[in-house]
C-alpha cells in the first residue's frame, strides 16, 4: 500500500473490538479491520467458533484475540466489555455487530422477547459505547461503527422488535455523533440489506423468497459478509474523520427503489 492510500485506509497501530465478531457479517468486518492492520478482539457466545475466527486471522499474519462473552444481561455486556479491552489495551474502533433476531408473530410478543432482542441489539452498543468512547476522546481518535437493518427505515417481512431495536441503533448513532462531535471520535451504521447469514438462516430455506429479495435489489443478488470490508474499513479509518452520525447502505441498491 502506497503512503497515501495507508494515510486514508490503514488501521496499522489501531485495536478494535467486534461484537458478534465470529460469524455473519461481524466476521466479515473482523477479518477486514484485521487484515487492514488493526488488533482485533472478536467477543462472541460461541468458544468454537471464536477460535476458528481467530485462528484464521493469525494464520493469515494478524493480530487478533477472542473473548467469549454473553450480551444478554447488564452484568454479561460489562464483563465481555472489560475482558475484550485486555488483550491489546483499549480499542480505537468498536463494531457492534452482535445481534438476535426473534420473530413470532407480532400479536404473540412477549415482555422477555422485547427484554432480550433490546439488550442483546441496543443496550449492548449503548454501554460498550458508553465504556470505551471517553478513552477514545482523550486519545483524539475513536470510531463507533453500528450494524443496522433495512427494518430502521421500513417495515416488512415482519419487522417485529428487532426492526425496533434498530431504529433505537440508528437514533444511538446519531446521539453518540452529536455527543462526541469534536474529540475525534465519530459513530456512523452500516444498513444491509439482505445478507447471506447464520442470522437469517430460516428464510434462506425459501430458495423463491431468497431469489425475490435478490431482485428487489440493483446489483442482482443479496449481500454477502465480504461485501462490507471496504466500507468497515473506511468507516474505522483515518479517512472518515469528517463522517458521523451517517448511515451508510451496503445493499447492493435494494434501498433505492
Amino acid at each position: 500500500m502506497n503512503d497515501y492510500l495507508s494515510e486514508l485506509f490503514s488501521l496499522d497501530g489501531r485495536t478494535a473490538v467486534v461484537t458478534g465478531g465470529s460469524s455473519g457479517i461481524g466476521r466479515g468486518i473482523a477479518t477486514a479491520l484485521a487484515r487492514a492492520g488493526a488488533a482485533t478482539v472478536i467477543v462472541a457466545r460461541g468458544a468454537e467458533r471464536i477460535e476458528e475466527t481467530v485462528r484464521e486471522l493469525t494464520d493469515a499474519g494478524c493480530r487478533a484475540a477472542g473473548v467469549v462473552g454473553d450480551l444478554g444481561t447488564r452484568d454479561g455486556i460489562r464483563a465481555a466489555g472489560e475482558a475484550a479491552a485486555l488483550p491489546f489495551g483499549e480499542p480505537d474502533i468498536l463494531v457492534n455487530s452482535a445481534g438476535i433476531n426473534i420473530r413470532p408473530a407480532f400479536a404473540d410478543i412477549t415482555e422477555s422477547d422485547w427484554d432480550a432482542t433490546m439488550t442483546v441489539n441496543a443496550l449492548a452498543p449503548f454501554l460498550l459505547g458508553q465504556r470505551y468512547a471517553t478513552g477514545m476522546a482523550e486519545r483524539g481518535y475513536g470510531r463507533l461503527i453500528h450494524i443496522s437493518s433495512q427494518q430502521a427505515h421500513r417495515a416488512f417481512v415482519g419487522s417485529g422488535i428487532y426492526g425496533v431495536s434498530k431504529g433505537a441503533i440508528e437514533s444511538l448513532m446519531r446521539s453518540e455523533a452529536e455527543a462526541w462531535g469534536g474529540s475525534g471520535v465519530t459513530s456512523n451504521t452500516l444498513v444491509p440489506g439482505f445478507v447471506l447469514t447464520p442470522l437469517n438462516a430460516r428464510l434462506q430455506e425459501d430458495p423463491q423468497q431468497i431469489a425475490a429479495l435478490a431482485a428487489r435489489t440493483m446489483i442482482g443478488r443479496n449481500g454477502l459478509p465480504s461485501d462490507f470490508a471496504g466500507a468497515a474499513v473506511f468507516l474505522a479509518g483515518a479517512g472518515s474523520a469528517y463522517v458521523t452520525g451517517h448511515s451508510l447502505f451496503v445493499d447492493g441498491g435494494l434501498s433505492a427503489h
